[in-house]
Formats: C-alpha cells, sequence, structure tokens
C-alpha cells in the first residue's frame, strides 16, 4: 500500500511538474479610455501600427483612408495626436507610397519611418513631416504586368534594395537600419545610416537563421537584432552582422476554451512545417522598453495575450486576452513600449489603439 501510495505520488508530481514549470504570474492592467480623440469625420480603419515619439506623441499608422474597389484598394494614413490624445495632423497625404499600411517606427532623433506591405516600400519623414529618405520601389502603375505579388515555390531570388511585402524596421545605435522583408522574401536588410544597401541575412525556412514570415523587429541596447519569427512561432536573435545567437519560443498554458478573436478555433498542435501563425505564443508584434532594464514585449493573435520576458527569453507575466472590449484585444499588429509599464497596442480587427497601464 506504501509503495502504491508513493508510486500514485509521483505520478501525480510528473503529470503536474511541466504546467508548473511554466506557469507565469497574470499582469494587472488598465487600458485608457479614448486615448485617441479623433476629430469629426475622420476614423481609423484596421490600425497596422502605432510608434511614441520623444515627446510622448502617438503616431497611429491605419489602412484607412481607403479608395478603390474592394480587391487593390490603397489603404494607408498616418495620424499624429500629442501627448494627451489631441489630433495634430495627418502626415504624408496622398503619398506617394501609400497602398496597404504595415508598420510606424520613430528613431532617436524623432524621424518617423513606415513600411507599406503593398507599395513594397520604407520612407523616412522627418520630424516636420517632409519625405527625407526612400527604400524600395513599386510597381508602376502604368506597366501592364502590375498585379498581386507572385508567391512560387522555389521562392525567386530576392533582389538587392528590393522589397517583396516588407513589414517593419529597427536601428542599431549607430543608426543602421534592419528591415524585415517579410511576407516573400522572408529575411533580413540592412542599410547604413547614410541609406547605401548594406546587404541582407536570412532566407525562407524553419532552420536557424531563416524565417517564414519574418513580421516584427527590435534592436536591444547591445545592438542585438530581436525578430519576430511569426510563421515560425519563434523570436530569433542576432548580432548586427546576421549571426544566429538564440531563438526565443513561448511556451504558456491557456485556457482551454478561449475563444479567437475571429475565425473558427485554430486546430492544435498545428502540422509541422505549416504557417504557425495563429498558434499561442507566435509573435505577431515585439517591442522593447528603454534601459538601463529592458524588457521584451511580444503579442500573438490566439488566444490574443500579451507576454513580458526578459532578453533572455524567460517570460516574466502574461495579459489580456481576445475580444472586443477595453483589455481585450482583436489581432495586436505593433505595439510600442515607451516605458516598462505604459504599452501602446494597434489593433487589426477593432480598428483602434489602446493604451495600457500595467501594474505588476
Amino acid at each position: 500500500m506504501k509503495h502504491t501510495l508513493r508510486g500514485a505520488l509521483m505520478m501525480l508530481i510528473a503529470a503536474i511538474a511541466p504546467a508548473l514549470a511554466q506557469t507565469v504570474p497574470e499582469i494587472a492592467f488598465d487600458s485608457v479610455p479614448e486615448p485617441l480623440k479623433l476629430p469629426p469625420n475622420l476614423y481609423l480603419g484596421e490600425v497596422s501600427g502605432v510608434a511614441v515619439n520623444s515627446q510622448g506623441h502617438v503616431f497611429a499608422f491605419s489602412r484607412g483612408s481607403t479608395t478603390g474597389p474592394a480587391y487593390g484598394a490603397a489603404a494607408a494614413q498616418l495620424l499624429e495626436f500629442d501627448q494627451t490624445g489631441k489630433f495634430l495632423r495627418e502626415i504624408g497625404h496622398n503619398l506617394y507610397a501609400w497602398s496597404f499600411a504595415h508598420s510606424v517606427k520613430v528613431d532617436k532623433r524623432d524621424n518617423i519611418w513606415v513600411t507599406d506591405k503593398g507599395s513594397d516600400q520604407v520612407v523616412r519623414f522627418d520630424p516636420s513631416g517632409r519625405v527625407t529618405m526612400v527604400f524600395g520601389r513599386k510597381q508602376e502603375a502604368s506597366d501592364e504586368s502590375t498585379e498581386p505579388l507572385k508567391h512560387p515555390k522555389p521562392p525567386l531570388p530576392p533582389v538587392d534594395g528590393m522589397f517583396r511585402q516588407v513589414t517593419d524596421i529597427a536601428w542599431d545605435k549607430a543608426g543602421n537600419g534592419y528591415i524585415s522583408d517579410g511576407y516573400i522574401n522572408s529575411r533580413i536588410a540592412r542599410v547604413a545610416a547614410d541609406g547605401q544597401w548594406l546587404g541582407s541575412f536570412g532566407t525562407p525556412g524553419s532552420a536557424p537563421g531563416q524565417f517564414m514570415t519574418p513580421h516584427s523587429i527590435a534592436t536591444d541596447a547591445n545592438d542585438n537584432v530581436y525578430v519576430a519569427d511569426r510563421g515560425n512561432r519563434r523570436i530569433q536573435v542576432f548580432d548586427t552582422n546576421g549571426t544566429f545567437l538564440r531563438a526565443i519560443i513561448i511556451d504558456v498554458p491557456y485556457d482551454p476554451n478561449a475563444k479567437p478573436a475571429i475565425g473558427n478555433k485554430p486546430s492544435l498542435p498545428m502540422p509541422e512545417g505549416s504557417p504557425q501563425t495563429m498558434a499561442p505564443g507566435s509573435p505577431w508584434a515585439i517591442c522593447i522598453t528603454p534601459g538601463p532594464n529592458q524588457v521584451l514585449y511580444s503579442a500573438d493573435a490566439f488566444p490574443g495575450r500579451i507576454y513580458k520576458l526578459s532578453l533572455d527569453g524567460k517570460v516574466l507575466g502574461v495579459l489580456g486576452r481576445s475580444g472586443k472590449q477595453l483589455k481585450e484585444f482583436g489581432w495586436i499588429h505593433e505595439m510600442a513600449c515607451p516605458s516598462e509599464n505604459t504599452l501602446f497596442v494597434a489593433e487589426l480587427l477593432n480598428w483602434r489603439v489602446q493604451k495600457l497601464l500595467l501594474h505588476p
């Protein structure tokens, strides 16, 4: 009897130990009501990007201002709000690059950068809103071959200086840029601070140093480059030369009754080698807080949570779920984290930006 009880106890410990090892605290937080105050007759569409400058101004990159047919419409609009949420201006009205908004970032000099997935272009504005640098080139409107990009297998080789559905940008301390070139090329492009093309690293695939839709990118104070390798359900970390350092995989238990923000509940686990876009922990958006004690935030689409991590990949806490109310999320597409306990999140499905105040 004694041995039977001991055996049963050991089996119970073995069964619950993995769950206990992965248990992380829920972070209490609030969502500020109406953080961005839009004037009459101005509307957000799917908000694909959000950024904050040194003055606390918030930039929302939205798939609003839509023109054209349901398929192939141009959908991109960049709006600026002050630190109180008051609307200030639209930047780049009718810009040639506007096609399908993807991300917005602000560098240390308060230049505003956008990536447009539809035009395959990256554009830099100075703080006054003037275009000062352009990367990539969109298809010509007059070209009879202009059409949606194809996804041949094996993929076409990438072209220096060109992008195929670009997604995001980050910088090292010297001002060199790292551009996630995203849905088709699945690589990271490197550009110098003066705009010169430096090269690229990474290829499509699932091995270390390969990508399946690098969707978001960030750098830390030591110039390590963090890539949200969404389709492979991992964050890969590199040095500035593109040397692979490590991978971060977020594996936190979730409510089996969790509902997706839209669509059918994903069938889990997903087949090996298939895109893990809707898998729990798959990083859609990442951001790294300012120093001296930096942390990493990552967001998934299902079950719709935000994860707080140390830079070495330890999950420190989790918050939120899918939904339409405040403190719930509908596909977080980009995040800005101006401090450890203040986050701005851009949502596609809910057409909004939430300002979150964390109480860890």
